[in-house]
């Protein structure tokens, strides 16, 4: 998987969501809506999800596995401390 452009729109308000994220993989595919938000022990990706009848909240689009999730989330944090200068 080759991770071809990741684009960060800051969030100006208080609070701990500091931005969205768009992730487009190999120039075909995007992934819109991925949050970074500032949680105990620092900044982390929550990927897209959606409100069930039960009021939990369900991913809509993830990573199958641990490694992808890093890898995904080195590179969005990277992207958004480059955005935040």
């Amino acid at each position: 998987m080759t991770i071809t452009d990741v684009r960060v729109r800051k969030v100006d308000k208080e609070g701990k969501l500091k931005a969205v994220v768009s992730v487009t993989i190999e120039d075909c595919f995007v992934i819109h809506d991925i949050k970074v938000i500032e949680g105990d022990h620092g900044l982390f990706i929550a990927m897209p999800s959606r409100k069930a009848q039960d009021g939990t909240y369900k991913d809509i689009a993830h990573p199958i596995n641990s490694e992808t999730r890093e890898e995904l989330q080195k590179m969005i944090l990277e992207a958004y401390d480059k955005a935040a200068e």
